[in-house]
């Protein structure tokens, strides 16, 4: 059996949420730029145009993409042949978040409950996901989620009989009336299926996919590129100001479920889509 030590993995959450945010991914610049020169909107064009040069402004030194630098939110695949050794795996996520809000000067963003509203002043704890995998490998994935944006999440228990027509008007009017508040051009995350939980998950999964790459399943897929094309035509636009392009993707994600249900869920990501992996 490999045996894995904590300290390696919280020096990996550490790395990966500093590299979250100031350095844009190729894909995610690649997809602003190629959204700069689709956009009809004048004033569209040039929103987009400030937000590749915040992206190459961020990647020069250690300057936050954005001010909100995000929930933790930390998926773990851990192969079932390998031991973690010196603690648990949530003390070191915790450990790796903690280092990174003072090392990379992360804004501390996380309170210690919703009520009382205290900060914990070092953004923790992390939201941890983990899912046992064949092997003996470890990857670990970081999303570094915006409140304005995770606030916009939509989750709806549809009747069967909606089908494939309920879930893109659901999809449609989500972004629809989140309007400016994620900061679009927004990446669409959709779940179908599953139960209540599961498909909320399924959707912040499906923003993890390299941006742009559609589903393999090419039913999917097609839902995909009809959603794109219904948000893209909102007006919504960059930044809220109107224009042609709201959306820069959209990725679904499916579960088998209930006869009796039809769970969706929509979790949005705005423009910063920050994410990074690491194999262990």
């Amino acid at each position: 059996m490999r045996e894995i030590a904590a300290a390696e993995v919280s020096a990996a959450v550490e790395r990966l949420l500093a590299e979250c945010a100031y350095r844009l991914g190729a894909e995610e610049l690649s997809a602003l730029q190629r959204a700069a020169a689709a956009e009809k909107s004048e004033l569209g064009r040039a929103t987009l145009a400030d937000l590749v040069k915040n992206a190459a402004i961020a990647a020069e030194g250690e300057y936050p993409l954005c001010q909100d630098t995000g929930l933790a939110v930390v998926f773990v695949d851990w192969g079932q042949d390998a031991h973690l050794a010196g603690g648990s795996l949530q003390a070191a996520v915790d450990e790796g978040v903690r280092r990174a809000q003072k090392s990379a000067y992360l804004r501390a963003s996380v309170l210690g409950d919703p009520f009382t509203r205290k900060n914990t002043g070092d953004n923790t704890p992390a939201v941890l996901h983990v899912r046992l995998v064949p092997g003996e490998k470890v990857k670990i994935t970081v999303a570094a989620k915006g409140g304005g944006s995770e606030n916009m999440s939509r989750l709806g228990m549809l009747t069967p009989a909606a089908g494939i027509e309920g879930l893109v008007e659901f999809a449609v009017r989500a972004v629809r009336e989140a309007a400016a508040n994620p900061c679009p051009p927004v990446i669409v995350g959709l779940g179908a299926g599953g139960n209540f939980e599961r498909v909320a998950e399924l959707a912040k999964r499906a923003l993890l996919r390299p941006l742009g790459r559609p589903n393999p399943d090419p039913q999917l897929a097609a839902i995909e590129r009809r959603v794109l094309d219904a948000v893209n035509r909102t007006g919504i636009g960059p930044g809220g100001l109107g224009g042609t392009v709201t959306a820069l993707a959209v990725h679904l994600e499916t579960a088998p479920c209930h006869i009796a249900s039809l769970p969706v869920a929509v979790n949005l990501d705005c423009h910063a889509h920050r994410h990074k992996e690491v194999e262990l």
